[in-house]
């Protein structure tokens, strides 16, 4: 009986799953909707593919990450630079299959940006802009389920592209890495907390470090696609059984 604690907080675990399920259950009718509404052939081939169903095994699931690099951090202000996405499993990682799109800003580039990403004017001279890669980059998506890292940034930066661009939303079910490292690290016990421990730190890198992930070149959105990917891999096989509904684990 000494391994009554791990037991108690599988079931837990699995409890939170179901409970979670039934709240982020309206997706795939929220995409069958999409598709009948929509007035975009790429938005309707996209969302025509439907999703899985919540209760699907995770093991079962046929994925994706997707990175995006931006001129900042506000969605209304600022626009997306270049775009990865790298289609994985839980066991395999093809990484010949992966796909990255310079992209076209909105507006210029700002010196802060270029030390982050490391994009210049000049490689951004003649990118194509958003609404003539996203079909492109809608078809590596299709029949997958994205997983990202910090899903405020992909999705409202996407949503906020799609609404300029195409007059219309965009938004799909996403795994959040970085939600699954908050979830498990940052409860911190009351008496940890009142002796000054402070949380972990839950940007890409710093999570991977905790599952002895090898150290990437950061802000680049094929390799930090890349990252997330295996970054996915290893929480799953730490936390979360094979079996565990992926309504459980998207958002």
């Amino acid at each position: 009986m000494r391994d009554w604690p791990q037991r108690l907080q599988k079931h837990y675990r699995r409890w939170q799953w179901h409970r979670r399920g039934r709240l982020v259950s309206e997706w795939p009718a929220y995409l069958a909707d999409r598709k009948d509404k929509t007035r975009d052939d790429r938005l309707a081939r996209y969302f025509g593919a439907g999703t899985l169903d919540p209760q699907t095994p995770i093991s079962e699931v046929p994925l994706v990450a997707l990175d995006i690099e931006t001129t900042g951090l506000d969605p209304s202000r600022d626009s997306i630079v270049s775009i990865g996405v790298q289609p994985f499993t839980l066991n395999r990682i093809p990484v010949a299959k992966s796909r990255y799109w310079v992209v076209s800003p909105r507006r210029a580039l700002s010196s802060r940006s270029v030390i982050y990403h490391r994009l210049t004017h000049s490689d951004l001279a003649n990118a194509p802009r958003f609404d003539q890669v996203i079909g492109e980059v809608l078809e590596q998506l299709a029949g997958r389920l994205v997983v990202v890292h910090y899903t405020r940034i992909e999705r409202e930066f996407l949503n906020a592209a799609a609404r300029h661009y195409l007059k219309e939303p965009l938004l799909f079910p996403l795994i959040d890495t970085m939600a699954i490292e908050a979830w498990q690290h940052r409860r911190l016990p009351w008496f940890q907390r009142l002796i000054g421990r402070r949380p972990v730190s839950l940007r890409l890198h710093p999570s991977r470090e905790r599952y002895n992930l090898p150290p990437y070149q950061a802000h680049h959105a094929l390799i930090d696609a890349l990252a997330t990917a295996e970054l996915l891999q290893a929480q799953i096989a730490r936390h979360y059984d094979l079996d565990t509904p992926v309504g459980a684990l998207w958002e």
